[in-house]
């Protein structure tokens, strides 16, 4: 099994920059489970049809893949039903990181993340946890960037979020991306050195 860091934090926090830092600083593969999750959407794959027989056709898109915008509109207004999609699809998850990690080598140092790390079952596969946090306003202003959402569409999601201070506890790293990149670059670099102190080849 190769050294595990596991990234984690809300949306839009900043994770995948926390991501290409560590790749810069020597870590030799990056996973994103939200690459995996879109790539499960895609036409015709099983959890793409448990997801419409759920949540009902509409959440398909004219290709048969799922529409993530769709799906969004239901599970961020209703927590019932986030937590109905996370049944789905945290288990698909989880065999596909799996599938992907016997493709590395042992002594490879590899990043995992996952919004839902310390929720579903990937955080067990991590020999460390970082949680990202930034403020809930850095969160909306981004992701109204990535996601081409509005204002009060972003706040939505983002208040759909857990609180991250739960989660302090269950971290072993808190990687604070409120400020400049130079300032998480630091922390990040920091981190990375104790976790490759304690966790040699």
């Amino acid at each position: 099994m190769p050294r595990i860091i596991g990234l984690t934090g809300n949306i839009a926090c900043g994770k995948t920059s926390v991501g290409r830092m560590l790749l810069e600083l020597g870590a030799e593969r990056y996973i994103d489970a939200d690459v995996i999750v879109h790539q499960l959407y895609q036409k015709g794959l099983p959890i793409a049809q448990q997801v419409a027989e759920n949540f009902g056709v509409g959440v398909l898109a004219s290709d048969g893949s799922v529409d993530r915008k769709a799906l969004g509109a239901i599970v961020f207004h209703n927590p019932n039903a986030l937590a109905e999609l996370e049944r789905i699809v945290h288990p698909a998850v989880r065999g596909a990181l799996l599938d992907e990690l016997k493709r590395v080598s042992a002594s490879s140092i590899v990043i995992i993340d996952a919004v839902k790390l310390l929720e579903g079952a990937s955080g067990v596969l991590c020999h460390s946890k970082w949680l990202v946090v930034c403020s809930q306003e850095q969160e909306i202003a981004r992701l109204m960037v990535r996601n081409q959402l509005s204002a009060d569409e972003a706040r939505i999601r983002v208040e759909a979020q857990p609180d991250t201070s739960s989660k302090l506890v269950l971290v072993d790293e808190v990687i604070n991306n409120s400020g400049s990149l130079a300032e998480t670059h630091g922390q990040v670099a920091a981190a990375f050195d104790r976790f490759c102190r304690k966790f040699p080849v």
